[in-house]
């Protein structure tokens, strides 16, 4: 059982703006030190950046109107906590505490997530889709039902023909984790944030683990460990970061998610 959100799905496309924001830092900096939280919806967009980086409203408001549209930023811009930033001096270290699980997908996941694609190729709207066994749930806005009925055995569009987006429904970054992720859920979300962050290169690292060894990984670490699993964790983010470059960057990864 599986639930895929598209890219236009109110909590992605703060995924995408907060992904973007963090490709923005890597422009300015090779290594920088970066956490974006934010809210999106019915005309208004809220951003709190924790930071090693400088920014501009500009380039910020940039980046909102070209991802979420014409709304209206309430931004903040914060230095990095020092004792964080003491963390990473010497040595790429772990940048926080987790736990961390990668899961081989399933048959089920990877098929609803060619079906989401394939939609979401075809009509470039919020939409979201559940695969449970046979059953499949598809709701897609600014499409005819009646078009999707012909093309898919499920239940389409269960209230009618709908709008969506962030006039209709708020979005959070990191919100929809299930969706990125599949059954590797366990704690901290995917975007916003740099490398150093275990919640983005752990993850990164134990999804693909999983999928070479096929077999499930679990991964824990304290803040401050540059030995994870056996590995120097600056080759840990090294690993993640070749990841992110072949997908062409934090706000296309932000997408999808893992899958």
């Amino acid at each position: 059982m599986i639930e895929k959100v598209n890219p236009s799905h109110p909590d992605k496309i703060m995924d995408r703006i907060g992904g973007a924001i963090v490709d923005l830092a890597y422009k300015k900096s090779d290594n920088p030190k970066i956490a974006v939280e934010g809210l999106i919806g019915h005309g208004i967009c809220h951003i709190i950046i924790e930071t090693s980086e400088k920014f501009s409203k500009k380039e910020i408001e940039e980046i909102v109107k070209r991802i979420g549209g014409n709304v209206k930023l309430n931004l903040k811009v914060v230095k990095q906590d020092k004792y964080l930033a003491k963390n990473q001096e010497k040595f790429i270290k772990c940048g926080d505490n987790g736990i961390f699980k990668g899961v081989p997908l399933t048959k089920e996941e990877i098929k609803l997530s060619k079906i989401a694609r394939s939609i979401y190729k075809e009509y470039p709207y919020d939409g979201k889709y559940i695969l449970d066994n046979k059953k499949l749930i598809i709701c897609q806005s600014h499409v005819d039902s009646k078009i999707l009925k012909n093309k898919y055995k499920g239940i389409i569009n269960p209230l009618g023909d709908w709008i969506g987006g962030i006039d209709v429904d708020t979005g959070a970054i990191n919100r929809k984790l299930g969706s990125d992720m599949g059954a590797s859920v366990t704690g901290g979300g995917l975007h916003g944030k740099d490398l150093s962050k275990a919640d983005v290169s752990l993850n990164i690292y134990a999804f693909l683990k999983a999928q070479k060894e096929n077999k499930i990984v679990k991964i824990s670490c304290a803040i401050g460990d540059y030995l994870v699993d056996n590995k120097l964790y600056s080759e840990i983010v090294e690993i993640a970061k070749n990841y992110i470059k072949k997908i062409g960057g934090f706000e296309k990864f932000a997408e999808w998610g893992l899958f």
